[in-house]
This record gives C-alpha cells, structure tokens and sequence, in this order.
C-alpha cells in the first residue's frame, strides 16, 4: 500500500482528501496546510492527521498529491522530488514553462511518476468514446463558468482553456503549427474571456473558447472528421458519435442503429450512436490510475510531459493575447 499526502486542502485539495480514503491502494497518512481554517476544516470533516510541517510530511509519504495554488506548485513539486516522492499535481503543472520543463527533467531522471490533475481524460463521457478512429479535421470547444474569485489567480486560458488543450493535444496526433487568440481581463488582472485558433500540421484547426464571465455553464467539444462526428458534454457527461459507411464497409457486419442515407457519391450508411455511459468518480479515478502506474512501473495516463504539451499551448496562446492586447493599447 502507498503511503500518500496531501499539501492543500481547500476546496478542492478536501475533495481529494475524500477521494484517496476511497482507494484501497493509498494509506492517507495526512495533510498539511498553512491555512488555519482550512486545516481545522480538513480535521474535522475527515480525521486525517495535519502535519506541522511540508518536510515532516514528506519523510513519512510515497506519493505526494498537490493540491495548492498553482504558484506554489514548482516549489512544492521540487521538494517532494529531493525526497524522492511520486506526484500527483493539479493542473496546470507550474505557474511557467521553464519550471514544467524542470519538474519533467528532475522526475525523469529520478524514475518518479508524475500525474497532472487534467481531470477531463477521465470523464465518463470521455471515456465511453472509442477513441482509436478519432482523427479530426475541425475542432470546436466552448468552456464556459460563472465568476468564481478561486481561479483568478491565473488566466482564464490556465484555469479553463487548458483542460480542452488537453484533451486536444491528446487526440490530434500532430504538432501546432500557429496559433491566433484574442482576450479580454473584466474583472481580473488577467483575462477572463479567451479565444484562440490553433492551426496544425496536419491541416486541423482547432476554434477554442473559454469563459468565466458566463450566466451559465458549458464544457462541450465537438469533433469533425472524415465520415464522423462526435460531440462531447463534459457537464452533462453525454456523447454522441455520427458515422458514415460503405454499404460494403466490413465495420457495419454487426453494426446497429444504421440508416440508408442519400448522398452526390450515392447511398451510404449513417450511424447514429449514443455511447452507454458509466457512471465513474473522476478525481477518485486519475489518483487511483497513478497507483497504479507506481505499482506496475507505467506511464500515469497524464503524465508530466502531457501537462507540459499542455502549458507550452495555453502560454503561446496568452502571449498572444498579450502582443494582440498591447497592439491595440498603443493605437
């Protein structure tokens, strides 16, 4: 059993602290938190041992998940790393590119797993999609939140925008070839509406948007493709996958829910596909999936290089919001 520890637990970093007394794989030894109020809270809801301090925690753990603000990660991750321990940490992986690219230099030559809390990849409708025939041409995504003070401490495209990239640099199996964004900061310091047009090699453009200025929530992506579309509901953890087939396409032998459908090239067949959906607890799921990957000497399904990738977009992405933003500042 990995012994594991938590450094954080406000809001979220409490959510884990539930989720790990879950899993049979992790003994939680405790957590350690600066934050009084926090920390009491932490105690009170789920009897967990607080730890006065990061390193007396650290000499007692395997596994160290990091659940604090995110410019407190690359001090945090470093620590735990000199001490030899396996993370866990919240997206993004740094505050900088510079610091994600030392987090995955440190770790790879010390044999450690990494896992990033993109916690989309394990979302139930995520999960039910085959994702072995997904190559799109177009994608478009729209992430929308109401105003929430606890993400402000980075940009929308770090706090919202980068979960999409994810999955985007996840599936596109292609390098960015240029990227186009617009931003506005209404109530922050940073923006806190964000477009950007990410143009790939392969000829896939990606149209993303992600907001916390919102009336209402939103996480939807859709997928075009060759014969195929497939939209996803992150919120509603609802998908749909439409196909399009030869008569003669040995796919559709056994394939259900199949229409004739008339098109210039002649009849083909569509298929219109609800994929059953598994009820799953997300969070719960990516921190059992780094057990098991320590467990078994694998790569975590999201691992320091993937919240790498996704960093390295999300800031091409906000310099050029910031060279757009400067440009029209000096009009």
């Amino acid at each position: 059993m990995l012994r594991i520890g938590v450094l954080g637990v406000g809001h979220l970093g409490r959510i884990h602290l539930k989720c790990i007394q879950g899993i049979s794989d992790y003994n939680l030894v405790g957590f350690y938190d600066p934050d009084e109020k926090n920390a009491t809270k932490a105690e009170q809801e789920y009897g967990v041992k607080r730890f006065n301090t990061i390193k007396d925690l650290l000499s007692e753990v395997d596994v160290v998940d990091i659940v604090a603000p995110t410019v407190n990660h690359y001090e945090l991750a470093l620590m735990a790393v000199e001490e030899g321990k396996h993370l866990f940490i919240e997206k993004p992986l740094t505050q900088t590119v510079e610091q994600a690219r030392e987090i995955v230099r440190l770790t790879n030559e010390k044999g450690l797993k990494v896992q990033v809390g993109h916690v989309e990849r394990f979302n139930p409708a995520f999960l039910a999609l085959d994702g072995s025939f997904i190559d799109p041409m177009f994608v478009e995504g729209h992430r929308l939140a109401t105003f929430n003070p606890r993400g402000t401490d980075v940009s929308v495209v770090l706090d919202l925008m980068i979960h999409d990239l994810d999955i985007l640099l996840n599936l596109v199996k292609s390098k960015v070839k240029q990227i186009s964004a617009s931003g506005v900061a209404v109530l922050s310091d940073t923006p806190d509406i964000a477009n950007a047009r990410i143009e790939f090699e392969n000829g896939c453009v990606a149209n993303l948007t992600a907001s916390r200025m919102s009336l209402k929530q939103m996480r939807k992506i859709r997928f075009f493709q060759k014969d195929a579309y497939i939209s996803l509901d992150f919120l509603e953890k609802e998908a749909q996958v439409i196909r399009m087939f030869e008569k003669d396409d040995p796919a559709v032998k056994d394939a259900t829910n199949l229409l004739e459908f008339q098109t210039p090239k002649g009849d083909r067949l569509l298929q219109i596909n609800t994929p059953e959906i598994e009820s799953v607890n997300a969070i719960q799921m990516e921190l059992k999936s780094l057990a098991t990957a320590i467990q078994k000497n694998e790569r975590p399904p999201v691992d320091a290089e993937d919240g790498l990738k996704a960093l390295e977009v999300a800031y091409q992405i906000i310099e050029e919001i910031e060279r757009r933003t400067a440009s029209r500042e000096s009009e």
